[in-house]
């Protein structure tokens, strides 16, 4: 204990007892490669279900292609959105070693629900035959489809709390005053990344054959295990983690500092009236000369930044009311958050482009030739090639790109944040423009081949839907790492759990709007007695290419909107002081 009180504190943090986190005994490397590991098992046990749930849904709960499409994203974007939850909840109440444990017990909950449905045949819809009139397809209802949704969404509750909470626990390990702590800091979202990729690519290859081979109670039953076996791994690392004490709502701090600007900018007061309202606020002496009070409202006592005058008015003068009473420290967090929001628009389209990986995709291949050789391989393991590319990237990024670019630019980053995003974003691009001409060749061979209206394999191999799947995987490295250092990085330390909550926020908001999308194009295009683009139980009848290329259209006005405000703007480590 005497050599314990030695070491220095870690001002700000405590330990997982809520004791003073110490110096060489709490964060660093050790402390985050648990996190690491646990990431693995986390994002093993969300995707092993999320990348073939589309599938589970039109076959066993009878959902027609485009409603099993929309229903994966609402899922995934509730998933996702959830983590600003997560994230306000680490900043404000409780830290995030807290919220991973808290949340991983209700992911764990609601697996358990979909395990015991998907196991029990009197929990699901009478087996059928689509082909026949006999045996029509009945789509799941009542309490059966109840407990299918309460199970989803306690798995996207808790889902959401961990994407919200963990890789902020990770980033906090490192010293942001030292330059080793930075890099090692740069380090982590890098194999951050990696580990996101090893659990998919477990997910994607083993537990998706699993689920398409022996059973979809056996894919929930690994995913349930495997969440539950996370959380002794994240209690061993305990003694080694140190944790931000939470500081309050930064919402609060956000409405309070709009508040304030608002009134002191539309509310003129005379100075008798703030001088008597000054007066009366327990926050400043009587005893003071009426001189004194009137020269402390119109002189702050501290300087804000120049960007965002508006806000400024905030601290300007003395307040209507204590209540809105803000410090420049308060007025400067809130300006970050203004600066980061357009960042943060500007990834959606990519991530609404990521989204058709998890549903279009997957039936793109569904109807092609799975074989490799003698093994037929899953639809739903498309995703490997991607995430064969992250795993190889992600260390050659760290190793040999990163420090050859710090030579070149001489600068710390290399390539900076907004580069990363930027280059993501052109990948998505590309990527949909590969994916309308994939869906072309494909309708082809089946028109060719005599199967439009049949539901037989086509002969065209599924390797073509990979090339789509290796640009966005691409396209996600770049950006998913740039977005989430970029965020921890700008955000002011009371606010960092939110701030990398928007990065996951934006890949909700993604599929948000590829729901919203695809309900869009078929209202449009099935106007007039036509057919919509998306509607049907046949993909082939689907016109899929059209709106991959409207996505590429899309995705390239929303590259033009990200330079403008990536070009105007200024990290945080830049800017001037006033």
């Amino acid at each position: 204990m005497e050599q314990g009180q030695q070491l220095e504190r870690w001002e700000g943090y405590v330990d997982w007892r809520s004791r003073p986190a110490l110096r060489g005994r709490h964060g660093g490397m050790l402390a985050a490669s648990f996190v690491l590991v646990v990431e693995v098992l986390e994002n093993l046990a969300y995707l092993a279900n999320a990348s073939n749930l589309v599938r589970y849904l039109s076959e066993f709960m009878h959902f027609s292609p485009s409603k099993s499409a929309n229903t994966v994203t609402n899922f995934m974007g509730t998933a996702f959105l959830l983590s600003l939850l997560g994230g306000f909840l680490s900043d404000a109440f409780f830290t995030t070693y807290h919220i991973y444990l808290i949340c991983a017990f209700i992911e764990f909950v609601g697996l358990v629900l979909l395990t015991v449905q998907a196991h029990l045949p009197s929990l699901k819809p009478p087996i059928c035959d689509p082909a026949s009139t006999l045996i029509p397809c009945r789509e799941v209802s009542g309490g059966k489809a109840a407990m299918l949704f309460v199970g989803l969404y306690l798995v996207a509750l808790g889902v959401g709390g961990i994407k919200g909470s963990l890789p902020t626990h990770g980033a906090e390990q490192f010293d942001d005053n030292t330059l080793q702590g930075r890099k090692q800091r740069s380090t982590f979202f890098n194999y951050f990344v990696f580990c996101l990729s090893c659990g998919a690519l477990i997910a994607v290859t083993l537990v998706v054959w699993i689920e398409d081979n022996k059973g979809w109670e056996w894919g929930f039953g690994i995913s349930t295990a495997t969440i539950f076996i996370s959380i002794p791994i994240f209690l061993t690392g305990s003694a080694t983690y140190r944790n931000k004490i939470p500081t309050g709502s930064p919402l609060t701090t956000i409405f309070k500092v709009l508040a304030a600007a608002t009134c002191n900018t539309f509310i003129t007061r005379s100075p008798k009236n703030a001088v008597a309202s000054m007066t009366m606020s327990p926050s400043y002496p009587t005893q003071i000369s009426k001189e004194e009070e009137t020269a402390k409202v119109r002189v702050p006592v501290q300087t804000p930044t120049k960007g965002f005058k508006f806000l400024n008015n905030a601290v300007a003068s003395k307040p209507i009311h204590t209540v809105l009473e803000c410090t420049t420290d308060q007025v400067e967090e809130v300006k970050i958050v203004f600066r980061i929001l357009p960042i943060f628009a500007c990834t959606i389209m990519l991530n609404c482009c990521l989204a058709q990986l998890s549903t279009f995709s997957v039936q793109q291949a569904a109807t092609m030739n799975t074989k490799l050789g003698s093994l037929k391989v899953p639809p739903a393991s498309l995703p490997v090639f991607p995430v064969l590319f992250i795993m190889i990237l992600a260390p050659v990024y760290n190793h040999v790109i990163i420090p050859f670019a710090r030579k070149v630019t001489k600068t710390e980053m290399g390539i900076s944040h907004l580069q990363r995003i930027g280059i993501g974003l052109v990948l998505s691009i590309v990527a949909m423009a590969v994916a309308a001409l994939v869906e072309v060749k494909r309708k082809r061979v089946a028109s060719h081949s005599g199967l439009l209206d049949s539901e037989k394999p086509l002969s065209i191999t599924f390797f073509w839907i990979a090339l789509q799947y290796l640009f966005l995987g691409s396209a996600d490295l770049f950006t998913l790492a740039g977005l989430l250092e970029f965020f921890f990085t700008e955000a002011q330390l009371s606010m960092r759990s939110l701030a990398t909550a928007l990065c996951w926020a934006s890949l909700a908001m993604g599929y948000y709007l590829s729901s919203v999308l695809v309900s869009i194009v078929n209202s449009i295009t099935g106007k007039s007695r036509h057919t919509p683009w998306l509607s049907g139980s046949n993909l082939n009848h689907y016109h899929l290419e059209r709106f991959y290329w409207l996505m590429c259209i899309l995705s390239g006005l929303n590259f033009l909107h990200y330079l403008f405000w990536a070009t105007h703007y200024r990290y945080r480590s830049k800017r001037p002081g006033s």
